[in-house]
């Protein structure tokens, strides 16, 4: 379970949410500018853009905030993983090396077997051997979530993943990625714009707006305005 109060300001913004989420698949969905990809980052330690005060996260009783609540990452604590819309994969590595990269401390074999898995998962042996410039932004953001998932995270955090893989394609991984993570007991949140991601996944989802949280529960209950919306959009087409 992840349980968190975060309170952080860059500029004009304020990100000011206390919950916890406790389903194993958490949808965050809100506009553009709602603070989606903030959340994200915050709770990977990893936006020291932010100025945070009183902030904590909590994950499976162990707190990963220090006393002062500057967020941070602390090695041998938790094993969390972030998928940004950005692969960031290394580009003087194959793909094969990419995804091998955090098991450094798996015999050979292990290594090659796990690797393997990764890429059969998200569909990408086909280009094991290639480099990241050599890859289109899909087939680049599919081995960025193997790389992520190789060294078995216990908290998988993606902020769009899927933004360049077409729909069908997306569809696809996002229900092999949900049956994978459930069986290995993976908590994951997935930030997304697509209403569509939320109900397929049969999601708890967090609404944000302007960096609050303004509501939490099943996609039905919390997406029906939006639900309706489409409905109504698609009709008139």
């Amino acid at each position: 379970m992840l349980e968190f109060g975060l309170d952080a300001r860059r500029g004009s913004f304020h990100l000011q949410i206390a919950t916890r989420f406790a389903a194993d698949w958490t949808v965050i969905f809100g506009p553009s500018g709602s603070g989606k990809s903030t959340l994200l980052r915050l709770l990977a330690g990893l936006d020291r853009g932010f100025a945070p005060a009183r902030s904590r996260v909590v994950f499976n009783q162990q707190g990963l905030t220090d006393t002062a609540a500057r967020l941070w990452l602390r090695p041998g604590h938790r094993s969390t993983a972030l998928v940004t819309q950005q692969p960031a994969l290394f580009p003087h590595l194959t793909v094969a090396q990419n995804v091998a990269y955090g098991l450094s401390r798996l015999p050979p074999r292990h290594r090659d077997a796990r690797v393997g898995e990764m890429l059969d998962l998200v569909d990408a042996r086909d280009f094991v051997h290639r480099r990241p410039q050599g890859l289109s932004g899909g087939e680049a953001q599919r081995v960025a979530l193997a790389r992520a998932l190789a060294p078995d995270p216990k908290l998988l955090l993606l902020d769009e993943p899927f933004s360049a893989l077409d729909g069908s394609t997306s569809d696809a991984l996002l229900d092999r990625l949900r049956q994978w993570v459930h069986v290995q007991g993976i908590q994951t949140v997935l930030a997304t714009h697509d209403a569509a991601d939320a109900f397929a996944t049969g999601a708890e989802v967090a609404l944000l707006r302007e960096g609050r949280l303004v509501a939490l529960g099943p996609a039905a209950d919390v997406l029906r305005e939006e639900r309706n919306r489409l409905v109504n959009r698609l009709s008139g087409e």
